[in-house]
């Protein structure tokens, strides 16, 4: 019989909450799972490593993509993440992984899956040792996930990046030299570079339609906006589902990736924000973890 563990982010709220998931449980016959609540996502790590050592065979991650990223980073580095299944119960502000994976806002439906959906080999990206499972960028995109603060996303939740958007927008560009796969792929002014392991990003904006997180390879976007004006163009296009075809905007995919910048810019992973830095080492790490998906998927 499966060890089911339950990690949670205890100030984020989903449906009926904390007890409904207890009652759901209870009700599937699951009546004492392991149960580990925190109030910040950098104490995930502690409670994912608990999972481990208690013989976790599965772990239902309670929060948004930020905590989901540090429990399949703490994973991975622990070796763990093949043995153990992971499944998201979407209590964040955007949730982009539970989207792509077509796991719904339906807190009955994301318990089903999660104990008796389908299991998939998803890929994961490293970026300067620390794993993502959705996207990782610097520019435009990072500094208005590092503007959008707790507060204000607990307050007016996705609107928050939209405030933190147009804020932005006039930043200046940044010179920048990219290599994909170990040849010079990119090298000019770039306003926002974005690595994506998965398709749809906030609002539902399909950056990258060809993306697949289990084929091996990450894909990467460069945009060269300079004005209001030039991201509104390059947001049209993406609006209409072809964001390759702007004049402004370059795309590519590859295993591994090094960005270098002419000044220091802060990055984010999975909607977290990190200290800033002129190089970023990214590479992809295909099939790294077990998630559980619809059964349809």
């Amino acid at each position: 019989m499966k060890t089911i563990a339950v990690v949670a982010h205890k100030k984020k709220s989903f449906g009926g909450g904390l007890p409904e998931l207890r009652s759901l449980l209870t009700e599937a016959g699951i009546a004492e799972p392991l149960w580990y609540e925190f109030a910040k996502n950098t104490q995930a790590p502690r409670q994912i490593r608990r999972c481990i050592r208690k013989g976790a065979d599965l772990v239902l991650v309670w929060g948004g993509d930020g905590t989901v990223q540090r429990c399949i980073d703490t994973l991975v580095h622990a070796g763990a993440s093949k043995e153990v299944e992971l499944a998201i119960v979407p209590a964040g502000t955007a949730n982009l992984l539970a989207q792509n994976l077509g796991i719904p806002q339906d807190m009955r439906k994301a318990v089903d899956i999660a104990l008796h959906g389908n299991r998939h080999k998803l890929d994961i990206g490293r970026i300067n040792g620390e794993h993502f499972a959705v996207m990782a960028g610097t520019g435009f995109d990072a500094l208005m996930i590092r503007d959008a603060s707790k507060g204000l996303k607990d307050h007016i939740g996705q609107a928050a990046y939209i405030w933190t958007g147009l804020k932005n927008l006039r930043n200046k560009s940044t010179r920048a030299r990219i290599t994909v796969d170990g040849e010079r792929w990119f090298k000019g002014r770039a306003s926002c570079v974005l690595v994506g392991n998965v398709g749809t990003l906030l609002g539902g904006v399909d950056a990258f339609p060809e993306a697949e997180p289990s084929d091996g390879v990450l894909e990467i976007g460069v945009v060269q906006a300079e004005s209001g004006w030039d991201w509104v163009k390059v947001l049209a296009r993406t609006a209409v589902g072809h964001p390759e075809k702007s004049p402004l905007v370059s795309t590519g995919r590859g295993r591994k990736i090094e960005i270098k910048l002419a000044g220091k810019l802060p990055y984010q992973l999975d909607g977290g924000d990190r200290e800033a830095t002129r190089r970023l080492r990214i590479r992809a790490k295909p099939h790294a973890i077990t998630v559980c998906v619809p059964a349809a998927s």
